[in-house]
């Protein structure tokens, strides 16, 4: 095998916590995220819930310091990169080469919905420089900027398994040596393009999500952020802090079946699964933990529980979706979900999969429903699963 690349530094927030140490605590009340629609101004509220970072703009700018123009997806994105770059703690990190390879979909999308609405009043009205720098790149250059990177900066957009993919590419540069250290992940907000899109694809429950029960119904949205710090062999031995865990497997692949919807079967999942398992040098057996894209819709977890069924029958680990706590974040999930996978791995924990209730018929097994201290685990496998046949697997091991 190449070098390792060990994940040393971690940030997040979402609906259920602003930093890694209240997503813990969350985990072990089983304290969701979900509720009625409170910052954005939708024909949707009090009809479907979303689950909300619990910190209002003008908190998020304040906490930041980023100009009160941001977006709100900048802001989000700014919060967690900066609490994983710090959680790292590398001395001498201007001697180093350092990457910043971040993910979203929106952009800046909630505040092109508030100049659209202006200007659509009164075309005199809204002002052009507040739709300025909206696009997705634009949100990982402001946060390299606040964050001092300079010497390799880049941005994916790839539906639902965008950061995911930005991890495992950050990965990449590690171990061709391009930089020496990489954060990596991904932010997504809430906006009223993404709630009524996927509100006409009717794919949305207008309760609480169930992912993997036989009767769901729908995913619900959520917003956050989530960053790893990721650094090679030769850096992590200059460093005073453990290592959280190492990547030993990803893997990308498509099905190319449909626009939004998963193939039936799960092939690109299977692939992504089984890829990520050949890269690690891993058998399914060797998994002890699977944290599921979950969605929550009949099509997605069909698809993936029919894919691990596949690969890992008759043996299965436990599984479970934390999207039951976090909502679907979308362009964020994939960085969200990396970040509770290197801490299932490090703590040895296993999160519930709240509101289960029936078995889902075609699976012979069944999502995980405690919050699971003291597990025997050694490798976590983290799957992101995204619109266009996009499909993303992920293998965190211990050091």
């Amino acid at each position: 095998m190449s070098s390792p690349v060990y994940v040393i530094g971690l940030g997040v927030i979402s609906a259920i916590g602003n930093n890694v140490a209240e997503h813990l605590a969350s985990f072990e009340k089983g304290a969701a995220g979900m509720g009625d629609i409170t910052m954005l101004n939708t024909i949707h509220k009090g009809e479907l819930p979303v689950a909300e970072v619990k910190l209002s703009n003008d908190e998020l700018i304040a906490i930041t310091g980023l100009p009160s123009r941001s977006s709100r997806t900048t802001l989000l994105s700014s919060v967690a990169a900066k609490e994983a770059f710090e959680d790292a703690s590398i001395p001498n990190i201007k001697s180093l080469r350092v990457g910043f390879v971040s993910a979203n979909t929106v952009g800046g999308m909630d505040k092109s919905e508030d100049f659209y609405l202006d200007f659509h009043a009164d075309n005199n009205k809204g002002k052009l420089r507040n739709i300025f720098d909206h696009e997705c790149g634009a949100i990982t250059e402001i946060v390299a900027d606040q964050l001092g990177i300079k010497d390799f900066i880049t941005t994916i957009s790839t539906a639902c398994s965008s950061s995911a993919n930005s991890i495992f590419y950050g990965a990449r540069l590690i171990k061709n040596d391009v930089v020496d250290v990489v954060i990596a992940g991904g932010a997504d907000a809430l906006a009223k393009f993404t709630l009524n899109g996927f509100n006409t694809l009717m794919i949305l429950d207008k309760e609480f999500c169930k992912p993997f029960d036989e009767n769901r119904a729908g995913l619900n949205l959520g917003e956050g952020a989530g960053y790893v710090v990721m650094v090679s062999d030769k850096v992590t031995k200059t460093l005073n802090k453990q290592p959280y865990c190492i990547l030993s497997g990803y893997n990308n692949s498509n099905d190319a079946y449909h626009q939004t919807a998963s193939s039936p079967d799960g092939t690109g999942s299977y692939l992504a699964m089984k890829g990520a398992l050949a890269k690690a040098g891993l058998q399914p057996s060797d998994i002890d933990y699977i944290n599921l894209h979950g969605t929550g819709t009949p099509n997605n977890d069909s698809a993936e529980g029919t894919a691990i069924k596949r690969l890992f029958d008759p043996h299965y680990p436990p599984v479970s979706s934390t999207k039951s706590f976090t909502g679907h974040t979308l362009g964020a999930s994939g960085g969200i979900e990396a970040v509770f996978s290197a801490l299932s791995v490090k703590h040895r924990i296993v999160y519930p999969n709240l509101r289960f209730e029936t078995q889902m018929t075609e699976l012979p097994y069944k999502p995980e429903t405690r919050f699971l201290n003291d597990q025997d685990i050694k490798h976590v496998m983290s799957n992101s699963f995204g619109f266009g046949g996009n499909c993303t697997s992920l293998i965190f091991s211990a050091v």
